[in-house]
């Protein structure tokens, strides 16, 4: 998890922590942060709207700015020098968080870091894929439409092989 890392990395000891307010509630990055290093100090902040943002496609414009000078106002207070993106929508307004945050703050996601762990054991293990293509299978509890359309605008083309999934049967 991207937190591990950047709680040992971290200049001044003062962490944030941004994510959905179920995410946030469940305590999971403050509890792998504390592990790494208990010295830091953690401020975490709710950020729903973001997910919304994202999705919407607006990720750098006035309304995203707006929304999130509200939100990570007390982030700044708190004078963080590190911000966990704790939910994978939220990497898409970087751009916007890093113009609010101000280029001192190091932006860590979350979701960028799981892919390089995960990478580095597929590797350790020997579980490397040989082959030179890829099929690609996308998994989403949400509308399959909606995840089309954000899909072509993160990757720039259509994807396919989309599945919807019911969280409650996991």
């Amino acid at each position: 998890m991207g937190s591990k890392k950047r709680a040992k990395k971290t200049k001044h000891g003062r962490i944030g922590v941004i994510a959905t307010p179920a995410t946030i509630q469940s305590g999971v990055y403050y509890e792998a942060i504390k592990k790494v290093n208990p010295g830091v100090q953690i401020f975490s902040k709710a950020c729903p709207l973001f997910v919304n943002l994202a999705e919407e496609g607006w990720w750098d414009n006035e309304i995203a700015r707006m929304v999130a000078e509200e939100y990570l106002k007390e982030l700044k207070q708190a004078q963080i020098d590190t911000l966990v993106l704790g939910c994978t929508h939220y990497p898409l307004l970087a751009d916007t968080i890093r113009k609010v945050m101000g280029d001192d703050v190091v932006l860590v996601s979350s979701a960028e870091e799981l892919a390089v762990a995960l990478k580095e054991t597929l590797r350790k293990e020997n579980l490397e894929s040989r082959n030179e293509t890829a099929t690609y299978r996308y998994y989403t509890s949400d509308s399959v439409e909606k995840f089309k359309k954000l899909g072509k605008m993160i990757l720039g083309q259509e994807i396919a092989n989309i599945e919807r999934v019911d969280l409650e049967n996991y």
